[in-house]
């Protein structure tokens, strides 16, 4: 008897908890059939409010999605070309020291496939660049037979030197970028307007209970294909004191749900974390540019003065043969 007892109150605890849930569910569906009266409206404030998370949402999601861009190392790698495992041991300086202490083709052609001392070498536009500039480089000394060295080679090694100090200056771009931006909105995004939405999804059940002890308390009912609730339901005056103070409960509820989702949405509108974090973003790409800026400033004259060179031997050249 007792354990029958036992299940009995436990069938009404499951009860307990459903029937809210039974009742928001029935309240929805009869005003998604249009058969629900007096629909609890939202304060115009609120509604505004969720519009500015919405919109919040919108802009975090489509900034993440270009800009996530920059937690992916490979994202301006040439997809066209195929490097192998030597070609990416070593970094172009380590090679170029290599290169350097050679005395013969053959020393070079070691340098130049040296087994790895890490990890593979990055894979950016700029370190491809830097890589094809050197195996171009050293393609062209093998092959020079004149004296001197070829100017075009030692152009290119410089070149390959300067993309690799590029290639880096991008990767401590990324690194900062992915620490100081993106994490702050993925933050936002998961953490911050979530809680936002939680907040709200409980002004929406706090409203849709409200609503459906209304209904409950008035009479209010419905069928499948009935058009409007029936008229004969009870007003306001004639609720029993329980009804009365059933909707006055729920009513402190969606009170209560509201304004917390009111300081909620204003929270997440407020914080100034996004534009400090879209601010750390710029300054990033600023340094980076700069730095890039400076990379090449420091290569442009040394190139420029390799090939006044060459153009005052072509021409010299030219002359003597004639």
């Amino acid at each position: 008897m007792d354990n029958f007892k036992a299940f009995g109150n436990s069938l009404s605890s499951i009860g307990s908890q459903i029937t809210p849930f039974a009742s928001r569910t029935f309240q929805y569906t009869k005003e998604q059939l249009g058969q629900a009266e007096d629909k609890t409206q939202l304060p115009p404030d609120y509604i505004d409010l969720e519009k500015r998370v919405d919109a919040l949402k919108q802009v975090h999601q489509k900034m993440l999605a270009v800009t996530s861009q920059y937690s992916h190392e490979p994202y301006d790698y040439p997809a066209n070309i195929k490097e192998s495992f030597s070609d990416l041991g070593r970094t172009v300086s380590e090679k170029v020291q290599l290169l350097s202490a050679a005395t013969t083709p053959a020393e070079a052609q070691a340098a130049l496939t040296a087994p790895p001392t890490a990890k593979p070498q990055p894979k950016t536009f700029s370190h491809a660049i830097a890589r094809a500039s050197l195996a171009s480089s050293q393609l062209l000394h093998q092959q020079h037979t004149g004296a001197g060295e070829d100017p075009l080679a030692t152009a290119l090694e410089k070149y390959a030197l300067a993309s690799e100090r590029l290639g880096e200056a991008r990767l401590a771009q990324d690194a900062q970028i992915q620490s100081r931006y993106l994490a702050g909105w993925n933050t936002t995004l998961n953490t911050n307007l979530m809680f936002a939405t939680r907040a709200r999804k409980n002004v929406e059940k706090a409203r849709l209970t409200l609503d459906s002890v209304k209904s409950r308390a008035k009479g209010n009912t419905w069928k499948i294909g009935a058009g409007n609730p029936r008229e004969d339901h009870h007003t306001t005056d004639e609720l029993s004191p329980e009804a009365q103070e059933e909707i006055e409960k729920a009513e402190d509820e969606f009170v209560t749900q509201t304004e917390e989702a009111v300081g909620v949405m204003k929270n997440v509108l407020d914080t100034p974390e996004p534009l400090r974090n879209l601010a750390e973003l710029v300054a990033a790409q600023l340094e980076y540019h700069k730095k890039a800026a400076e990379i090449l400033s420091e290569l442009a004259p040394v190139i420029e003065g390799l090939q006044v060179e060459q153009e005052a031997n072509y021409r010299k050249s030219r002359e003597s043969a004639s």
